[in-house]
Parts: C-alpha cells; sequence; structure tokens
C-alpha cells in the first residue's frame, strides 16, 4: 500500500490519461477478489489531499468500454481509502444548446448496457442497494462549481444514457432517447456509479461532450477523428475542474453514500457462505463479522 492515503479518485476516460500537478507519485498494483484493474493505480497528493489515478481504458486505451473491469477498479480504489470518485466521461449530446465541447455533470442515467455485471453482490448475498439518484449530490455540486471558475461551459443536471458500445447509436436509436427526454450518451458511467453507491464511496460525473450523436441533421455523424479533437479541450477543462474540486471535498460526509449498504442489506449473516463473507470483508466489514 502507498504511503499516502487517497481521498479522492480520478477514472480517466478517453483522452484522459494523467493528472499534472501530483507530487510524491507512487504505482500502485493491486490485486483483488475480483481481477487486476484497468492499470496500476497512481496515487499522489494534489493541493495537499490525496489524489488515486486510474485511467478506465488501460495505458495506451486497449480496453473496451465493455471489458472494463468496473468491480475490481472500484474494489481497489475502496482498498486505497477513497471515498470521493471523479469520473471522466466522453459523451455525445441530445440538445441543441449542449454542443461540443460543453462540459455536463448529470443527475440521472438511463441504463441500456447489457454485457456487464453490475453487483458485487449474489452467490449467497443479497443487496438492494437505493440508487434512485446515482450521483452524489454533494460532490455533483462542487464539481459542477469548481467548472464554471475554470471558464468552461458546463450545465448542471442532466439525464445520462449508458450504451453498450462499442459501436456508435443508429439515427434511429438517437432520435429515440433524444424524445425520452435525455441530455447526453455515453458508453461509460455504468456499472461504476453503482458499484460505488456498493462501496459507499460518493460518485459524480464530468460528462464531457465531443459530438451530437447521430441524430442531428445538419452536424457529420460522430467519428472517432471528431471526438479525439473535441475531447482535447475538454480534458485541459476537466484536469482544471479536478484541481479545484480535490481541495473542496468536505471532511465529513453527510450525503447518504457513506451508509448506503447497510439497509440494502437483507440477507441474514448467519447463512452468508463463509467464503463470501472473506472475499467481500472490505464491503462488508462494518456490518457482517
Amino acid at each position: 500500500m502507498p504511503a499516502i492515503k487517497a481521498k479522492l479518485a480520478v477514472i480517466g476516460g478517453t483522452g484522459l490519461y494523467d493528472i499534472e500537478g501530483l507530487t510524491d507519485v507512487d504505482a500502485v498494483d493491486i490485486d483483488t477478489p475480483f481481477g487486476s484493474p484497468s492499470a496500476n493505480i497512481t496515487v499522489g497528493k494534489l493541493g495537499g489531499v490525496g489524489v488515486a489515478f486510474l485511467p478506465r481504458h488501460g495505458i495506451g486505451h486497449h480496453i473496451s468500454p465493455s471489458e472494463v473491469p468496473s468491480r475490481a477498479n472500484i474494489y481497489a480504489l475502496k482498498s486505497l481509502g477513497v471515498e470521493f470518485i471523479i469520473s471522466s466521461n466522453s459523451c455525445g449530446s441530445f440538445k441543441e444548446d449542449i454542443r461540443p465541447g460543453h462540459l455536463l455533470v448529470p443527475d440521472q442515467i438511463i441504463d441500456r448496457t447489457q454485457r456487464r455485471t453490475n453487483t458485487f453482490f449474489g452467490d449467497g448475498i443479497v443487496a438492494h442497494i437505493q440508487f434512485a439518484d446515482p450521483f452524489c449530490p454533494v460532490l455533483s455540486r462542487i464539481i459542477y462549481e469548481a467548472a464554471q471558475e475554470t471558464g468552461a461551459i458546463v450545465h448542471q443536471g442532466g439525464t445520462f444514457i449508458a450504451m453498450e458500445g462499442p459501436a456508435f447509436s443508429t439515427r434511429a436509436e438517437s432520435r429515440l432517447y433524444r424524445a425520452w427526454g435525455a441530455d447526453v450518451i455515453g458508453m461509460t458511467v455504468l456499472p461504476e456509479a453503482r458499484l460505488a453507491r456498493e462501496a459507499e464511496i460518493c460518485y459524480a460525473s464530468i460528462a464531457c461532450v465531443t459530438d451530437y450523436d447521430s441524430w442531428h441533421e445538419t452536424n457529420e455523424t460522430v467519428t472517432v477523428e471528431a471526438i479525439l479533437t473535441i475531447m482535447s479541450n475538454n480534458v485541459d477543462n476537466t484536469k482544471k475542474t479536478v484541481r479545484l474540486a480535490a481541495t473542496r471535498l468536505p471532511s465529513k460526509r453527510d450525503c447518504g453514500c457513506a451508509d448506503a449498504l447497510g439497509p440494502a442489506l437483507v440477507t441474514n449473516p448467519a447463512v452468508i457462505p463463509d467464503e463470501q463473507k472473506r472475499k467481500l470483508a472490505l464491503l462488508l466489514g462494518k456490518y457482517v463479522k
């Protein structure tokens, strides 16, 4: 384990592969009951705050959205003492006024993923996590206010469609999601947000808008080249936002995320298999002896 305890973690998405300004840097190789995380985790200090950085898609961006080892990632961050996660997520926009180059801090998700394991539990443990508000409202507000101060154009609140990928939307799908009133679409956020809630970690997203998906009649359809061009500007604003937000985290959490798992557990501890108790001791420890 590193000498520095990480209070905040940053999960970097497309284009965000490092965080400048970290001091006392250490690279941590962590193994978990769910395998290895996407990459070694970089731990250091940012503005005096312990910060862990994890590139979601691995070094060199070799992990597809559906193949991201999200359980290992969240478990590894939990093992480092992380209480807050800021997630960077590339996305397309369904709203004319949410333009490429803008940022958005979402407050809702519609799950359109199909292939991803989205819980730590099962195999003898039942937990029904409360997920009506999938992003931590306290951390989301901190991120939004910090982004405003950077000079970025940032939107507060919005619904994020989490799609499976790796292909982009058809025009029919894009028009359907727009008709639902959704704001942005991307291939990440889930299952990260749900797993973070089970792990009692505050989780919020900086959604970096790169395109208009495929609904917009006067703009070209989304391409990887276009995304990467817009993303470079978004990444700069995201890094500035993270640096400001890191210094504004509350010393004590009262948002509900810190105790989310307790009321979700419905299995009598006496019947939970010992193997599961050992495997999930990091998550269950304060509830199941």
